[in-house]
């Protein structure tokens, strides 16, 4: 087959110099644009089949100039007069209509006025593909920018209303909306109203294809986005959604509704609700192809920002979609925590309402709601879920579902975790169900008095002066009211430092602090006010959290957060928790002595304490000691004690020493029903808690200044709790036989290993021991020997013997084999004098030996380190000296717990001497 005949417009020059020559440029603009037509629309034609789409074909286009004379045939176009085409698509306009193109601004020839409006609507539409199509590379829209295109379309828009043009018109624009530049400029060239009224105007489908594109891309940024709503752009998309549109057009139209409603502003909102359109998205969010259901899905997310449209927006079916579309997501093979974030929002927003959240709560949200608290990648977005649960605060059926979902020590640990980096909402994101009133006086209407009347009455709000009509719970609530303590009669109620105080009610009360911990917090206290909060509250993680924002708080802790550990301490339902978890142990751990759960056993670096917890500490343990000995305290820790489990039991011994002060109680439950003994026995046990040991060591100490209250009076603070010092040093009575002229002349020798030899009197040696006594005056081959062997004692070891045999005391030989402080005892001169000492029957060397020790390894300076040395020994005096160091009333809580923990590891299974040691100390009886 031979090959196709080229013609002229092949060439892109030949096509460019029609165009030119038809936009009167290469001519001077004075030829007849009419006489041209038929050569124009084929360069035309072939300049969009061919030369535009090839590969490159655009930037060589521009390149070489096409831009200019084909904006300036449309601007020709558009300056034809404001007397419009009206004819539909595919019909001929009436001759009257006037040319399509023709120069401006002089009139329009007589040619083009006889020339058929249909080839010059042809023209035209060709023109405006082309140009679209150039539209769609960055370099081209930004040339037509700078050549004025944009007023050129804008024109076009105005007055040729053939709804082929209106299709091209809308799609060059829509290209052009791409770059924000561009997007500002139509927005200044007021095409939007002309968009909306060709969207309403318009029958054909692509045409309404288009003009939405256009719409979508307009709305670029939060500015344009709410010109788009107030120039009422939203509502006929909204109509056009609910009349069941063509598949093409219904996905055009929700990713418009989904770009329109970010950050969803009011007007948005109105138009979509009064346009028909939240059925309709409803019903989308089930559509098979995946991009309409996605963008009816986030265009009901973003509804959810506006109060108004929420409840018309749950009756619709709204919040079971958005749950159902969250769960899925969250799902297995569901989407990552990003795409997940719209849809937290949308259903934490719907919680303010209260038709929503029976909705919510009927459709499994809470749940749902609790799976994001726990998942640890939903962190950023948990202060917003916690906020939105504020919305059940006096539902008590949510309530109770959620305290039995685990709320309580997920809001604990909300007090002290980092911030969610959410943004903040609007006052149109505020619960719809009080709305706003808009009067011109702002006099207060019926509705707000009752509302106002009902936040007094709920403890919002102190005084009708706390509240304008501009109020809102979110934002700024005021303190509840404080519950009575349930307290004996007469019985006085210890107040808290100032600057932790709860404010006083009144008129003149301050605003209450509400920080990110403020929803967590008044969750928190309305369980507290449940009959018995105890099963809740009253466990370790809730107590921990609670303690670690009223001591870890960079200033003063909302008074909320101090009402609840008071409203706790004085309920007596929650005593026997705190018994059992060790609350109270951890109250008087945390708050007066300054010891965390992670301090333990390493201290962190932390902020000091500061003397108004210690204080906050006292009067809560006190609030519990006035629970504890009141008859049915009595009556509970006499029962767990007797009855209860062996964990249990072991619990309530260690706390009575924190919460009782009558001797008759403790002396009962403690020594006369063997709560002591119990408490003893646990600590060679696994533990029970991970302070466990610190509590223990703690309890005995103060159990031990019950029983002896004067010796913890008058001992001083790190005060030594060894055996006393000697007075001065005696004179040494066997340093004179060691010198070159012994007085009096040494009349025995003993020869040890090393084969040193010491000097020693026999009548002195046999006199101080039974042993030496057998061994130098009795029937033995050494009462005839002036050298007797001493075996296995090296000279260190034999030297305290030696002096001890010839009378010193307290000269010091004692101290010597003993080594300093952080060197082993075991296997020292030390340990070797002492075994030499029980050998050779010497009691009274054995005490001063031990003595010593006790005195250079448990002295006030002294680490558990050392204990733990002394306590190696296996004797039993220095078992009883290293009890009394470690429960010594002046010593450092954290030194006595290590040195406790040291003991129990050190002793293992055989604990059974140290249990007795520690029960000597602790009774006096030592």
């Amino acid at each position: 087959m031979a090959a196709a005949k080229p013609t002229p417009t092949d060439s892109l020059s030949f096509c460019l110099a029609q165009l030119t020559e038809a936009a009167g440029e290469g001519l001077g603009g004075g030829k007849d644009p009419a006489a041209s037509e038929t050569p124009l629309g084929r360069a035309l034609l072939a300049l969009r089949t061919r030369h535009v789409k090839a590969t490159g074909g655009i930037e060589r286009f521009r390149a070489r100039g096409g831009l200019r004379p084909l904006l300036a045939l449309l601007r020709r176009a558009a300056a034809t007069g404001p007397a419009p085409l009206q004819a539909g698509a595919g019909s001929a306009p009436s001759p009257e209509e006037g040319a399509v193109v023709g120069p401006a601004p002089a009139p329009v020839p007589s040619a083009a006025a006889s020339s058929p409006p249909a080839r010059l609507r042809k023209t035209l539409d060709l023109a405006l593909s082309i140009l679209a199509n150039c539209c769609t590379e960055g370099a081209c829209r930004a040339e037509v920018r700078r050549l004025g295109g944009i007023f050129a379309l804008v024109t076009i828009l105005q007055c040729v209303k053939t709804d082929s043009i209106q299709n091209r018109t809308a799609r060059a624009l829509g290209n052009l909306a791409m770059e924000p530049e561009s997007c500002g400029d139509i927005h200044s060239a007021g095409a939007v109203p002309l968009l909306v009224e060709s969207l309403s105007a318009c029958q054909d489908s692509q045409c309404r294809q288009s003009v939405v594109r256009a719409l979508r891309n307009l709305a670029d940024s939060p500015q344009h986005r709410l010109a788009l709503a107030q120039k009422g752009a939203v509502r006929p998309l909204a109509e056009l959604l609910a009349a069941a549109p063509d598949p093409a057009l219904t996905l055009a139209l929700v990713r418009a509704l989904q770009e329109l409603s970010r950050g969803c502003s009011r007007a948005c909102a109105e138009q979509l609700s009064l346009g028909g359109g939240l059925g309709p998205l409803v019903g989308l969010a089930a559509h098979p192809k995946r991009a309409v259901r996605e963008a009816a899905i986030l265009t009901l997310a973003n509804l959810c920002a506006q109060g108004l449209v929420r409840p018309a927006l749950g009756n619709a079916g709204g919040v079971e979609v958005l749950l159902g579309e969250l769960r899925r997501r969250r799902g297995p093979g569901g989407t990552g925590p990003a795409p997940q974030q719209p849809l937290v929002r949308a259903v934490c927003l719907l919680c303010r309402e209260a038709i929503n959240r029976a909705r919510l709560r009927e459709a499994g949200g809470l749940e749902l709601l609790m799976a994001l608290l726990r998942d640890p990648r939903a962190s950023p977005w948990h202060p917003r879920v916690v906020a939105a649960l504020v919305g059940f605060l006096y539902d008590a059926g949510a309530l109770s579902r959620l305290q039995a979902l685990g709320l309580v020590p997920l809001l604990a640990a909300q007090l002290c975790g980092e911030a969610g980096e959410e943004e903040e909402e609007g006052r149109e994101a505020a619960s719809w169900d009080f709305p706003e009133e808009r009067t011109p006086e702002r006099a207060e209407a019926g509705s707000f008095r009752s509302l106002r009347s009902w936040l007094i009455s709920e403890g919002y709000a102190a005084g009708p002066g706390d509240i304008s009509p501009d109020w809102s719970p979110e934002h700024c609530p005021t303190p509840e009211p404080p519950e009575p303590c349930s307290l004996a009669p007469g019985t006085p109620v210890p107040q808290p430092p100032r600057p932790l105080r709860t404010p006083e009610r009144g008129a003149a009360a301050s605003e209450e602090p509400w920080g990110r911990e403020g929803p967590a917090l008044l969750l928190l206290s309305r369980f507290s006010q449940a009959p018995d909060p105890s099963s809740a509250l009253v466990t370790g993680p809730a107590l921990c959290g609670l303690l670690a924002y009223v001591t870890g708080a960079p200033g003063p802790p909302s008074p909320r957060a101090l009402r609840i550990l008071a409203r706790l301490t004085c309920n007596p339902a929650c005593l026997e928790a705190f018994v059992l978890s060790y609350g109270a142990a951890l109250l008087r751990a945390w708050l007066v002595l300054g010891v965390a759960p992670d301090d333990w056993p390493v201290p962190r670096a932390r902020p000091p304490r500061r003397s108004q917890h210690r204080e906050l500490g006292e009067m809560l343990l006190q609030n519990l000691t006035v629970q504890a000995e009141s008859p049915f305290g009595v009556g509970a820790l006499t029962h767990l004690l007797l009855s209860g489990s062996p964990e249990d039991r072991v619990a309530c011994a260690l706390t009575l020493p924190f919460i009782c002060r009558k001797p008759s109680l403790w002396r009962r439950l403690l020594l006369d029903q063997g709560g002591l003994r119990l408490l003893l026995g646990a600590l060679t046990r696994p533990a029970p808690h991970p302070l466990f040991h610190f509590f223990a060591a703690d309890s005995l100490a103060c159990l031990q200044a019950l029983l002896s209250p004067t010796v913890a009076a008058v001992t001083p603070v790190l005060s030594p709790t060894t055996p006393e010092d000697p007075g001065p040093s005696s004179r040494c009575l066997y340093e004179p036989l060691l010198g070159p002229s012994p007085s009096p002349a040494p009349d025995l020798h003993f020869l040890l290993d090393s084969g040193l030899r010491l000097p020693a009197q026999r009548a002195a040696s046999a006199e101080a021991s039974p042993f030496f006594r057998a061994l130098l005056a009795g029937s033995f081959v050494e009462a005839q020997m002036d050298l007797v062997p001493l075996r296995g004692l090296s000279p260190g070891a034999a030297r305290p013997v030696l002096h001890h045999l010839h009378g010193c005391r307290g000269c010091g030989a004692t101290l010597q084999p003993v080594p300093p402080v952080g060197q082993p005892l075991l296997g020292s001169e030390a340990e070797e004098a002492l075994e030499a000492a029980s050998r050779f029957l010497l009691p009274s060397l054995e005490e001063e030996l031990e003595d010593a020790v006790g005195r250079i390894h448990l002295g006030p300076q002294s680490d558990p380190e050392s204990v733990g040395e002394v306590f190696r020994l296996g004797r039993p005096r220095l078992t009883i000296h290293c009890a009394r160091w470690t429960l010594g009333p002046g010593q450092c809580p954290r030194k006595r717990a290590l040195a406790l923990v040291g003991l129990v590891e050190t002793a293992g299974q055989e604990a059974g001497a140290l249990v007795e040691a520690l029960l000597a100390v602790v009774m006096g009886a030592e």
